[in-house]
């Protein structure tokens, strides 16, 4: 029987700067930057997408930069870290390159068969692990500035920190179709299928303080489903746990669902296409300030309000 959630589609984290953030993620990781528009709820901010050549969902790394934010809180009942897939060899290559550009990062650490994970954070303080694998098949991005041999994959996994488990492993295994996949200690990781870019992490944590939103927190997770029908089984699957899930709302490269999963978490299902090169083509992405239709009319006026940015990768080959 097919899938209905077939994987992580993208990650959207809280920021300060925008330049900051466009410099860390495309300049010191390679990702590529995939589109420059804004949050659809909140126009006069942008919203940043980070990810492979295409954009694929698994490899997209979004953000809301809030220019002053304050800073947010790693804690309970968020997710708290955002894995990438790297290169079981490159292990050395990236320890080298955070040096490089005075990020401390902690010791590689062992999770599971055949896994080293390096844990480091940006300059808001978001949670990221390189994760070194040999089991990750899909094509990395290069700008030039990193090696293609070394360079980020996409997703390996997300880390959810809950105070208590049941109820969230009951909406994966039986409303998401989620698997558990390993455990180990206080870590229990679920998917949907054993690969890369499909894990999620529980991290049991009882006693720990609660997470607060700001700059370097996540501000949700969204699962990939193939397309606005297979969306609409899962919506029907939540709403009848309860979770109160919204419409389906079109954010013109796929259309979303959102609800809080029981840990507190917000969720999202997200559609596998139309995908980021709808208004741009594959060979320019991320080059221009792209505007949903809706936001079109005010062009003049959104750009008066976002700070401008530019890609600038001189210093970091």
């Amino acid at each position: 029987m097919e899938k209905l959630i077939t994987g992580i589609h993208h990650i959207t984290a809280l920021a300060d700067d925008p330049q900051k953030n466009i410099d860390f993620y495309a300049g010191v990781l390679g990702l590529r930057m995939v589109k420059k528009t804004v949050n659809f709820d909140a126009p006069e901010v942008y919203h940043l997408y980070y990810g492979n050549k295409t954009g694929d969902p698994g490899t997209l790394l979004t953000f809301f930069p809030y220019s002053g934010i304050q800073r947010g809180r790693r804690g309970n009942r968020m997710m708290n870290t955002t894995g990438f897939s790297v290169p079981a060899y490159s292990l050395g290559y990236w320890q080298q390159r955070l040096k490089r550009f005075k990020i401390d990062y902690s010791a590689p650490v062992e999770r599971f068969h055949n896994e080293m994970v390096l844990y480091f954070e940006d300059h808001d303080g978001t949670g990221i692990e390189l994760v070194f694998n040999e089991k990750d098949p899909r094509p990395a991005f290069t700008y030039g500035t990193i090696p293609i041999e070394n360079a980020i994959k996409g997703f390996y996994h997300a880390e959810i920190w809950l105070d208590d488990l049941p109820s969230t492993v009951d909406l994966l295994k039986n409303e998401m179709g989620h698997e558990l996949i390993a455990e180990s200690g206080n870590r229990f990781r679920f998917a949907p299928s054993d690969a890369p870019g499909n894990y999620i992490d529980l991290v049991h944590t009882p006693g720990t303080q609660k997470g607060l939103s700001g700059a370097g927190s996540i501000h949700h997770i969204a699962f990939t489903t193939a397309n606005r029908e297979t969306q609409e089984q899962v919506r029907i699957k939540i709403a009848q746990q309860m979770l109160n899930p919204t419409q389906i709302i079109d954010r013109n490269y796929f259309t979303s669902v959102y609800f809080r999963e029981p840990g507190g978490v917000l969720f999202e299902i997200a559609t596998a296409g139309p995908g980021m090169d709808i208004d741009e083509p594959v060979e320019h992405l991320g080059e221009t300030f792209r505007l949903p239709p809706q936001y079109e009319p005010y062009r003049d006026e959104i750009e008066k309000l976002v700070k401008p940015v530019r890609l600038q990768l001189n210093n970091y080959l």
